[in-house]
């Protein structure tokens, strides 16, 4: 396929891995066990997708508690009273708090990784938290002996550690999720929260070559969980010129849901950097309805119409399952729509006659 197309990561768990899952919990299914279960539930996902034609694989995060805690689930040092992330209808997710240092990854992410490969005959990405989400574990009034700025530092030789390690181990591209960047801006418009995410994400990045920054991207939604998201009201436009000045070889950006896409995509245009590729999302996760592939085909036309066609991609806007326990989209439904991805990513490739 001349148009790149990739999933951006989470589908949406089995009914048997739910089960499991709920099971582990009440201390009626052992570790060994949910273990299988997650790497029957990873099996199914690559070989749907790679029966769509999806170019490019992810194992749908089906053994990730969620997309951005994984890497501290279960150790010491952590209260669960941390930072409350809001949603537009009502619902919220809170983060952990940090109790004390130094901050280290109980989990890498090429954990999953190598697992994914086993079964797979397509080129597998991986995404990673970013490290100014995992920045916001801090808490405000500190923690005594171990300073603001050496947890900062830890987090960026962890982050890098975990980046390095998928890059390492044959990542097809590593896949930075930022979707905190937007609902910066709605806890601090001034933007000076953004500024410091950026930096802190921009130090990660520098410490990598050109060529391992080809393979690194970066992952921008408005945050969907349970058919809700944390920051769909605030500006695009406050955010992807700052967005786009990450050292990152690729940005999967969330377009499908914009009520202005030609707005947003004159944005990119604008700032878009010269080695970069942009994924634009053209399927909303969120949305009940299942896309045709001609809906899909014509958002890429007007995509096309502001980006050059070599330096385009398309993507669904989010994950469709970030947190473990949304199921408010089906695993079905899930997949059919990254079938109209597929089938639309082609359609317009034809169009576009390349």
């Amino acid at each position: 396929m001349s148009i790149p197309t990739e999933p951006i990561g989470s589908i949406p768990r089995p009914s048997d891995l739910l089960d499991a899952l709920a099971a582990h919990a009440a201390g009626d299914l052992d570790a060994a066990a949910l273990a299988e279960r997650q790497r029957t539930a990873v099996a199914d996902t690559i070989a749907t997708l790679i029966s769509l034609g999806s170019p490019v694989v992810t194992d749908g995060e089906q053994a990730k508690p969620s997309f951005a805690t994984y890497p501290i689930a279960g150790p010491a040092g952590l209260a669960p009273d941390g930072a409350v992330i809001p949603f537009a209808d009502g619902h919220q997710r809170q983060l952990p708090r940090l109790t004390a240092g130094p901050f280290r990854y109980q989990v890498y992410a090429d954990s999953y990784l190598t697992v994914a490969q086993q079964h797979s005959t397509a080129p597998v990405k991986q995404a990673v938290i970013a490290p100014s989400a995992l920045s916001l574990l801090y808490p405000a009034d500190g923690i005594d002996g171990y300073s603001r700025a050496d947890f900062l530092a830890d987090l960026a030789d962890e982050a890098e550690k975990d980046i390095r390690r998928c890059l390492e181990a044959g990542a097809h591209l590593v896949q930075l999720d930022f979707t905190e960047g937007r609902l910066s801006l709605k806890l601090d418009p001034s933007g000076g929260v953004l500024d410091s995410f950026i930096e802190l994400n921009n130090a990660v990045l520098q410490r990598f070559s050109d060529a391992e920054r080809a393979r690194i991207g970066v992952h921008t939604c408005p945050g969907g969980d349970q058919d809700s998201t944390h920051s769909l009201d605030v500006d695009y436009a406050a955010l992807l010129p700052k967005l786009l000045q990450l050292r990152a070889g690729a940005f999967y950006v969330q377009l499908a849901s914009e009520a202005d896409p030609d707005k947003v995509l004159a944005i990119i245009a604008e700032h878009l950097p010269a080695d970069a590729r942009v994924f634009v999302g053209v399927i909303d996760p969120i949305d009940p309805r299942v896309e045709t592939p001609e809906e899909v085909r014509d958002r890429i036309l007007t995509a096309a119409r502001y980006l050059p066609a070599d330096r385009l991609g398309t993507c669904d806007d989010c994950g469709f399952a970030p947190f473990a326990d949304d199921t408010s989209t089906s695993r079905d439904t899930a997949f059919a729509k990254i079938r109209a991805r597929i089938a639309g990513t082609a359609l317009a490739a034809e169009a576009l006659g390349i």
